[in-house]
């Protein structure tokens, strides 16, 4: 049971809904005609992520980054819960699993779903394990937009139609705003410590103060590109919690931000019930 948890750990379930709500955007903005690829291309989504997650905890542990103790979410390699093999036993076994799936999807999109699922792949293997790595260079924000919001949505529709969804794209803009949120309060919170180890997230970059308005930003941009989706409707009101969440951040410190990062994702679900509400 402890092996278990430890693992459970290990693929940061708190994280989980960046890639698990994209794709129940891009479900929700379409008829769905294919359950068995719906459930598919959520299972690969979140594999991907999962892989990502394994990726990323591999890499900061060999750079130093991830030490004993931090503020974040226990990193069960830095603790010394598990080895080095482990992980990337790990990691060769959620990328087969990914590619299996994918390939699944690929026989029933074609060639755009081929170049998401590489892209996809790319992503995930630059945002930690290159010397010129996404998260150390301060510039991944924009790529957990794309691939955590939009593409996963509109790849999600397309999957089902064959067509591109405007409304799929745009709504799950929302998620992909949400889930720059996450990483900023992620990045926030571990600005001491990146500084110290040479990754260059933006806060660190040009500080605290800078993080919480590209916050904000995002925030205030949701209820945009929900209106434009779907016209005035009730999914609007995601900027009451996001803006709950975003005021706890500000005076958050230590620890306390990990309930904060929690309680945004938490935010993206709430946008996909409140999306499902609307479609009763």
């Amino acid at each position: 049971m402890k092996n278990i948890l430890t693992w459970i750990r290990i693929i940061r379930p708190q994280t989980l809904p960046a890639s698990f709500c994209p794709v129940m955007i891009g479900l929700l903005s379409v008829p769905v005609h294919s359950a068995g690829t719906a459930v598919i291309t959520l299972l690969c989504a979140l594999c991907l992520q999962i892989l990502s997650n394994l990726i990323n905890d591999y890499y900061d542990y060999i750079r130093g980054a991830d030490q004993s103790g931090r503020m974040g979410f226990k990193r069960s390699l830095a603790e010394g819960e598990v080895t080095i093999r482990q992980i990337l036993t790990a990691i060769f076994i959620v990328l087969c699993a990914a590619i299996g799936m994918g390939a699944y999807l690929i026989y029933q999109g074609g060639w755009p779903i081929l170049l998401i699922g590489l892209s996809a792949l790319l992503f995930a293997w630059l945002y930690t394990a290159t010397p010129y790595s996404l998260s150390y260079l301060g510039i991944a924000d924009i790529f957990v937009f794309i691939y955590y919001g939009v593409v996963a949505s509109a790849g999600t529709a397309y999957l089902q139609t064959g067509t591109f969804s405007l409304t799929a794209f745009l709504s799950g803009g929302v998620c992909g705003l949400l889930s720059m949120c996450i990483l900023m309060i992620n990045n926030i919170r571990d600005m001491q410590d990146d500084a110290l180890t040479g990754k260059r997230t933006l806060p660190v970059r040009f500080g605290k103060q800078a993080g919480e308005i590209v916050m904000m930003s995002c925030i205030i941009n949701t209820p945009f590109f929900s209106f434009f989706a779907y016209g005035f409707n009730i999914s609007m009101l995601i900027i009451f919690p996001a803006l709950y969440v975003y005021y706890g951040t500000r005076h958050a410190e230590g620890k306390a931000y990990n309930k904060y990062l929690a309680l945004m994702g938490l935010t993206n679900i709430i946008y996909v019930l409140l999306v499902a509400c609307m479609k009763i």
